[in-house]
């Protein structure tokens, strides 16, 4: 059957094989992904090694998940960053509760970065940053801060007049 100009119409849909002296360049390692490859880039995200063997470790000294590295799939990242995070939250509220403090504030950080290999973009890690101030009313410059406090900014602040 011929198409315009005696062309064949279906030459365009027909799958060629691989190439012999290259045998390994078109293996998916990450299947599901886009088997295009942009241009300057090595591989495409389906074919790219270092999307395939990419681990994430916690460099924290807390007792939370990924203290061993592991893998996460590209599409997961997100979710398990935001809750490995969100363990490093809970420890704060945790601690604070535990050693007579309370959280001023707690700030999450999600960090994207582009696969060098691919041009992917995925999720490379996260931050919390937590401040906790603690009360001790064992010490001395503790009492005496109070004490001062009281008499200089709180003493008079209300007032309550009885007419």
């Amino acid at each position: 059957m011929s198409g315009i100009n005696g062309v064949n119409a279906y030459a365009g849909a027909v799958s060629y094989p691989m190439p012999p002296e290259d045998p390994g360049k078109h293996i998916i390692r990450n299947p599901g992904e886009s088997t295009e490859k942009q241009a300057g880039r090595k591989s495409s995200p389906a074919e790219c090694e270092t999307c395939k063997n990419r681990q994430y470790q916690d460099g924290s000294d807390e007792m939370v998940s990924f203290k061993a590295a592991a893998h996460i799939s590209p599409d997961a990242a997100a979710s398990r960053v935001r809750s490995h995070e969100q363990e490093h939250v809970s420890n704060a509220y945790k601690d604070a509760a535990k050693n007579n403090g309370k959280v001023m504030s707690c700030n999450v950080a999600i960090h994207t970065s582009v696969c060098p290999e691919c041009g992917r973009t995925f999720v490379s890690g996260g931050t919390t940053s937590t401040q906790i101030k603690y009360f001790n009313e064992e010490n001395p410059y503790q009492k005496e801060m109070k004490s001062s406090d009281a008499a200089n900014k709180y003493l008079g602040m209300n007032v309550d007049i009885a007419c």
